[in-house]
């Protein structure tokens, strides 16, 4: 059954085709194959995180179609303890809930990025990560290896960090900068290095 997002999904693909250029019937083929793939893992990924014991907000998690990839987007209040770099017990339920639909796929990349907000590190922390950088990366990192420990293969899985580049929000308030501390994975075609 196709629901308004996949008539709508279906809709501006083709619309993008025909206007970019005349294509092909076999690149039209691959397109809408790559995004019936997607608006499937999609829907895999929602019924896992809507199973999770934790509700979760929606500002606090987000799964975004992109073109051929999907973005999960999850704040890090969600994962991280304030300031920290281990995953929390809410971080790793979520985790836990959508480890084996990324397990399962086949021919996909699996890409964690990290990011912090402009403010820098202070305290004992500073101590082990002395820039936002090297923050967003060991937080990229914790969330590849318990993917990993819950069945992820590591062979799909790799992790980068981003720093405060590439906001989302200014940072010029709590609420904006609590945008911007997040760790996204990156679904996408392994041939798309």
């Amino acid at each position: 059954m196709k629901t308004k997002a996949h008539i709508l999904l279906f809709g501006l693909l083709a619309v993008a085709l025909v206007t970019a250029s005349c294509v092909s019937k076999k690149k039209y083929n691959t397109e809408v194959t790559t995004a019936n793939k997607y608006a499937t893992l999609n829907q895999q990924l929602m019924t896992a995180l809507n199973n999770n014991q934790k509700q979760l907000d929606s500002d606090q998690i987000q799964i975004t179609q992109l073109q051929n990839q999907l973005k999960v987007t999850l704040v890090n209040e969600v994962m991280f303890p304030e300031g920290g770099y281990q995953l929390t017990t809410s971080g790793k339920e979520v985790l836990a809930s959508i480890a084996p639909t990324l397990a399962g796929l086949k021919g996909q990349q699996i890409v964690v990025q990290g990011f912090t907000d402009n403010v820098p590190i202070e305290g004992e922390l500073k101590l082990k990560y002395p820039t936002n950088l090297a923050l967003s990366s060991a937080r990229a990192d914790n969330v590849a290896t318990y993917l990993t420990i819950k069945g992820v293969p590591n062979s799909i899985i790799s992790a980068q960090g981003f720093g405060e580049q590439r906001p989302v929000a200014p940072n010029d308030s709590p609420a904006d900068r609590a945008k911007n501390r997040r760790v996204e994975i990156i679904i996408k075609d392994a041939s798309q290095q």
